[in-house]
């Protein structure tokens, strides 16, 4: 027979041996746990620190960055591709794709040059935004009634778009010889040009539509599980619709912009700036999935293409390059976003 001490010491033996799977399981839970918080973490604010630093560098290796000529040419720059990213922030969180978008800014041109001699600057300009939001209306009825997939119809209506517009232009420039035409894009107040208040406007306007409305509850509702709100009494349908609206209202400043700041029109596909702020969008950390992003973060991430943009021309670096930087940090971005997503879940 054991003794007492004997006794003891196997029943301690026994608990320590129950008690290690419970230890060992909370902490492979508090493990989770802390990788949960860490992705979304990164998700949050990544781009933040990337933006931080990349300004640190180029303050650091560049006179001329913080020059104040720098800093607004930089604003100026990012201000139509900022206003595209925005209206594909609103698409994307509704887990859509709208690959028009550069189109209908090309075509916004086309149309405000030529109703420009017949009503006049600012009648051209504002009937030429009319224009683009019903062109994203159209957009997202088609796919919403048709049920054909966002990507396809977006991509072939953006084919169409440049078909129109080369109709109109038979090939050639659409050129705006009067000089009230040039307020939008070139005019300045405080040292910085409308545009860049535009831009600035849009996103606030924006922010609070995503953070403080129903509507904005919607979208992401609408993004992350359609059925879902659905079935919470969300008209999926309308609000897939008026995010489109809103996508053809950035497209159209952002066209009204250029086609104001060069003076001329010019018949294309709009694919370069559709893909420039698709990119400022993944950089930015909005998901692909839908139902998670902002606009705050998207416009971090325009600014820090337009850093890296800056960067090639301070530093002299070779421009041919930039496209490769530019997609590496795209799939770098798309690859981050699906880590997260595997670590959040």
């Amino acid at each position: 027979m054991q003794s007492t001490s004997e006794q003891l010491l196997a029943e301690g033996e026994a608990r320590a041996q129950a008690v290690e799977p419970a230890g060992s399981g909370g902490a492979q839970r508090n493990a989770a746990r802390f990788g949960r918080a860490l992705a979304r973490f990164v998700k949050e604010y990544a781009i933040v620190v990337v933006v931080v630093v990349m300004f640190i560098v180029l303050a650091a290796t560049s006179d001329v960055f913080l020059t104040w000529t720098n800093i607004s040419n930089i604003l100026e720059q990012i201000a139509p591709i900022g206003l595209l990213a925005g209206a594909l922030t609103f698409v994307t969180i509704a887990g859509e794709f709208d690959l028009s978008a550069g189109a209908i800014a090309v075509l916004i041109g086309i149309i405000a040059g030529k109703l420009q001699p017949l009503v006049g600057t600012w009648p051209s300009l504002g009937l030429a935004v009319v224009c683009a939001i019903g062109f994203g209306l159209i957009n997202g009825t088609i796919i919403q009634k048709a049920r054909i997939n966002s990507f396809v119809t977006t991509l072939a209506t953006s084919l169409i778009l440049a078909g129109i517009g080369l109709v109109i232009t038979g090939g050639f420039l659409v050129t705006v010889a009067e000089p009230s035409f040039a307020d939008l894009g070139s005019g300045s107040f405080l040292g910085l040009q409308w545009s860049v208040y535009l831009l600035i406007a849009f996103f606030v306007l924006g922010s609070l539509i995503l953070s403080r409305t129903t509507f904005g509850r919607w979208l992401y509702a609408v993004g992350g599980n359609p059925e879902a709100a659905r079935l919470s009494g969300v008209s999926v349908q309308r609000v897939k619709i008026i995010v489109f609206g809103i996508s053809g209202l950035a497209a159209g400043i952002a066209g009204a912009v250029l086609v104001s700041r060069t003076g001329t029109g010019q018949s294309g596909d709009g694919i370069t700036q559709t893909l420039a702020a698709f990119a400022a969008v993944v950089v930015g950390g909005t998901s692909l999935r839908g139902g998670q992003g902002s606009l705050w973060r998207t416009a971090l991430g325009v600014v820090f293409l337009g850093l890296i943009t800056n960067a090639f021309n301070l530093l002299a670096i070779d421009p041919i390059y930039q496209s490769i930087v530019q997609g590496a940090i795209v799939l770098v971005a798309v690859g981050a976003d699906a880590l997260t997503r595997r670590r959040a879940g």
